[in-house]
């Protein structure tokens, strides 16, 4: 194993929550130790502001365009992320001696099938940031990772799988084991350790539950699946969903946050439902939609291993188990992080970017052949 780097990942994810940081040590192939992680939660008004930008960048066709309030909502969120690093580096200032940083962006459009997908993130902007957070030479920077696999006809996403499968190999003698990822869509990464990972993104999983609860509550979120826990699932509204082709198609697949948005609102009868009852109905569907991945896999999984922010969701993890039929566990029961997974993985990706790694491969995204990705700047801010 190549000299462990220490590597921050930073993650602004689908379900517009806020930025999880997460630190951890790693060569690219193996994880050597799990850092600190942090969550710093966006205020509400900046919420609305990123629900905004979504809308405006629907009918985006070039991935540069900044329309509506794309442009204020870009140097915001990079400004927030610059902020989020500080406070970071002001709580464990051991770090700031970090090697490099992998930098998300937020997702406000993803469409692989015209080759389309726009992070928001100004990533000069941020290494100029850095730089004067860091000590030694400073920190390299690597950003905008999914844009060469979709440019090269990939899916895109999911990216993590190569990080749970670096995971998986702690976990002893090679199972067939899928790792779920929840956030605002939710991601399987199938791993056996015979071949390269399988992957996909299967449905929605918290996005449309979390405006459902927000368009009938004064809740962001329906904590813990409390509120479904008290409703009752509407089987045949579940089916009438679950008709959709997207779930039929097998890996490699991918979504936008909002792809089920018009089919829910055609085909669930919401309307008709209870608050209970539709916050029920829609967790139920998220469950089924990982149990329609199941017959493409290679094998049956013997353990589902859930992360994310879904992961909290106690009655959506006991509607996984029922469904699935799989022993269905909580990250942190096998040592890993529910809430820091997604963040680590993209600082685990940023070192493999910088080494010339691949990022996605074709059981994960589709592209013809495994394929590294990422823009890279260095201190000094020389692009390569």
């Amino acid at each position: 194993m190549d000299r462990p780097l220490k590597a921050i990942g930073l993650m602004s994810g689908t379900s517009l929550d806020g930025i999880d940081v997460a630190l951890i040590e790693t060569d690219g192939e193996s994880v050597a130790s799990f850092g600190p992680g942090r969550t710093y939660v966006y205020e509400q008004a900046f919420r609305d502001l990123l629900v905004r930008a979504i809308a405006d960048a629907r009918e985006m066709t070039d991935r540069n365009a900044r329309p509506g309030v794309l442009a204020r909502v870009e140097r915001l969120s990079t400004e927030r992320h610059g902020q989020a690093l500080a406070s970071f580096f002001k709580e464990f200032p051991a770090y700031r001696d970090v090697d490099v940083i992998g930098y998300h962006g937020q997702t406000v459009l993803h469409r692989p099938e015209i080759r389309l997908t726009v992070q928001l993130g100004d990533g000069p902007a941020l290494a100029r940031a850095v730089q004067g957070m860091t000590t030694g030479e400073g920190a390299t920077l690597v950003y905008d990772m999914r844009a060469a696999d979709v440019a090269a006809g990939g899916q895109g996403a999911p990216l993590v799988p190569v990080y749970h499968r670096a995971l998986a190999r702690g976990l002893g003698p090679p199972k067939p084991l899928l790792v779920l990822n929840l956030g605002g869509v939710a991601n399987v990464t199938y791993v056996d350790g015979m071949s390269d990972p399988i992957a996909c993104d299967t449905g929605p999983a918290n996005a449309l539950v979390d405006d459902f609860i927000k368009a009938r509550t004064d809740l962001p979120f329906d904590e813990d699946g409390l509120i479904a826990s008290w409703g009752k699932v509407d089987e045949a509204a579940v089916a009438r969903l679950m008709t959709h082709p997207f779930f039929h198609r097998p890996p490699p697949k991918s979504l936008d946050r909002n792809d089920f948005r018009a089919w829910v609102n055609e085909h669930a009868g919401l309307d008709a439902m209870s608050t209970a009852d539709g916050a029920a109905t829609l967790t139920a569907l998220s469950a089924a939609s990982v149990d329609a991945v199941l017959p493409f896999l290679p094998a049956r999984p013997t353990r589902l291993i859930v992360a994310g922010g879904g992961a909290h969701n106690a009655t959506l993890l006991r509607m996984l188990s029922v469904r699935t039929g799989i022993e269905t566990v909580a990250a942190d029961k096998v040592g890993w992080s529910i809430d820091d997974m997604e963040a680590q993985a993209f600082a685990f990706l940023a070192v493999r970017a910088l080494k010339g790694l691949p990022l996605s491969f074709p059981s994960t995204t589709g592209v013809a052949h495994p394929l590294t990705g990422g823009v890279v700047l260095r201190p000094g801010m020389q692009r390569i």
